[in-house]
C-alpha cells in the first residue's frame, strides 16, 4: 500500500484572520497523523510555511516544488524530505498535481486561485479524477463558490462542475473528507 500524497495550495502570506494560521497548523499535523505526504509549493513564508513546519514537526514526509524565480521571494524551504526547483510556474503546478492523490485549497491569493482553477479545469476535462477540497475557513471561499454557481447558472459549465469541488470549514473536516475520498 503506497503512501497517499496531499497537494496543498495556500497563501504565501498568512492573511488577516488568525484562524487561517490555526487551521494550517492543524492541517499539517493531520497530514502527518494520517501518515500522508505533504506536497506543496516549497515556501517557508505565510500559510505555506505554517503547514509545512507543522507537518514536519509531526513527522510527515514533505515534498516541495518551487520555481527558480521564487526561491528568494517565498524563501525556499530546503530542509524538506524532497525539494524540487523548476524553471517555470507551470512546471511547478504540473509536478505538484502529478505527485498528489488529492488537492486541498486553503485560503490564499491570486496564486492559489490560479492553482485551483487549473486543477478544476483539468478535472473538468478528464485529465485527472483527484478529489479537490476547498478549506473554507471562516467562509473565506464563499465568494468563489458563488462564482462557480454563477458560471453554472449562466450556462458556461455543466452542473457536474459543482460536484468536482467539496468545501469544508476546518482542517478536521477536510481531513475526514480526504479519508473518505482516498479509502
Amino acid at each position: 500500500m503506497s503512501v497517499k500524497s496531499i497537494c496543498v495550495y495556500c497563501g504565501s502570506r498568512s492573511g488577516t484572520n488568525p484562524a487561517f494560521t490555526q487551521e494550517a497548523e492543524a492541517l499539517g499535523r493531520g497530514i502527518a497523523d494520517a501518515d500522508w505526504r505533504l506536497v506543496y509549493g516549497a515556501g517557508d513564508v505565510g500559510l505555506m510555511g505554517v503547514v509545512a513546519r507543522a507537518a514536519q514537526e509531526a513527522g510527515a514526509d514533505t515534498f516541495g516544488v518551487i520555481p527558480e524565480h521564487l526561491l528568494k521571494w517565498e524563501v525556499g524551504k530546503t530542509d524538506l524530505t524532497r525539494f524540487i526547483v523548476t524553471e517555470t510556474m507551470h512546471e511547478r503546478k504540473k509536478v505538484m498535481v502529478m505527485n498528489a492523490d488529492a488537492i486541498v485549497v486553503m485560503p490564499g491569493g491570486a496564486g492559489s486561485l490560479d492553482e485551483f482553477f487549473e486543477v478544476l479545469t483539468w478535472r473538468q476535462l478528464g485529465l485527472h479524477d483527484k478529489p479537490i477540497v476547498l478549506m473554507n475557513v471562516a467562509g473565506y471561499w464563499d465568494p468563489l463558490q458563488g462564482l462557480i454557481d454563477h458560471v453554472v447558472d449562466h450556462g458556461f459549465a455543466d452542473e457536474s462542475l459543482k460536484g468536482f469541488v467539496q468545501s469544508e470549514g476546518t482542517a478536521a473536516a477536510v481531513l475526514d473528507a480526504l479519508r473518505r475520498a482516498l479509502s
